[in-house]
């Protein structure tokens, strides 16, 4: 069974506290888990997304206090965007200005309307206002009215040096197809994905590369709806493109195969099992820190290193 779209987006951040207060309070999201980096247990990596955890809806990061900031080029992600209910784009654009978030004024894109701003540090966000989206689940903070709520993901940009090589893997690995061309970007739409269905390749010969930091996204992670979607994908991966994938490694609510796509950009295919509510029941989401089974006897030094949130 073949499952198409994002499975979440994974960035890079400044102090814990400050991504904290901007994503679970400014827009509202949910936190759906409190954890560490599997391979730097010192530090947090905090997931994001909607009342469940879905995927297609997760925003996650690893925030390191004293980072230096990323420098966007190509062989990475340009922009990361939300969906939004049609009527609520007025809501943001005024919300985000009372928080002082550098914002751009709405402009459409393939006909929907974009309202694209910054995180705290400068990570490339934006809010599509989606007609319908308004049906979906979203997150009551208690402080974003559910009917502006975000929804999930909408999609990523990616910035190459050429778009066709990773569009292909797109299409022959992820089920993908070319639904659009505007502006020097070619839109790669997976049919029938509600959160997560679009990712973007915009042409950026002759630009810099990429350089990794504070606002940079780390990852793109695609969904596989099992184990053996997951290996069928890693097998077109070799047999066509010749790519070779990492091992597949225990992240304790996916299981994950990691590369580098043609363009530089490090994707990941995550499986949709077993979730979020594997370790904590789902209305108790984020709660407590939850460690992985190798780090559990270390628990008081981890939570001794590690920045406090509160």
């Amino acid at each position: 069974m073949q499952i198409n779209g994002i499975h979440h987006v994974t960035a890079i951040a400044g102090p814990a506290r400050r991504n904290l207060d901007f994503y679970s309070r400014v827009l509202g999201l949910r936190l759906v888990k409190k954890t560490v980096n599997f391979d730097d247990p010192t530090t947090w990596h905090l997931y994001f997304g909607d009342a469940d955890g879905a995927p297609g809806t997760i925003l996650t990061f690893f925030p390191w206090e004293h980072v230096a900031p990323g420098r966007l080029g190509v062989g990475e992600t340009q922009e990361t965007a939300f969906r939004i209910p049609a009527t609520a784009l007025d809501y943001w654009t005024q919300r985000l200005a009372a928080h002082g978030v550098v914002h751009e004024a709405p402009e459409r894109r393939f006909g929907e309307a974009v309202l694209a701003f910054r995180g705290p540090d400068g990570m490339r966000l934006a809010l599509v206002a989606v007609p319908g989206s308004d049906s979906e689940p979203a997150w009551d903070n208690g402080e974003v009215p559910v009917a502006s709520a975000i929804r999930g993901l909408h999609g990523v940009t990616l910035l190459l040096a050429e778009t066709g090589p990773t569009a292909a893997i797109l299409s022959e690995v992820f089920g993908f197809a070319e639904g659009g061309r505007e502006n020097g970007i070619v839109r790669m739409r997976a049919a029938g994905t509600v959160h997560g269905g679009i990712v973007d390749l915009r042409e950026g010969r002759g630009s810099l590369p990429a350089r990794l930091g504070g606002g940079s996204v780390h990852h793109v992670a695609f969904r596989a709806h099992d184990d053996a979607e997951q290996a069928r994908m890693v097998k077109t991966l070799s047999d066509r493109f010749g790519l070779r994938t990492t091992g597949q490694r225990d992240r304790n609510y996916f299981r994950s195969v990691y590369f580098r796509e043609p363009g530089g950009v490090l994707f990941e295919i995550a499986t949709d099992a077993p979730g979020f509510a594997a370790d904590e029941p789902a209305e108790h989401l984020g709660h407590e820190l939850k460690l992985p089974p190798q780090y559990e006897m270390r628990r008081g030094e981890i939570e001794a290193l590690l920045p406090t949130l509160a």
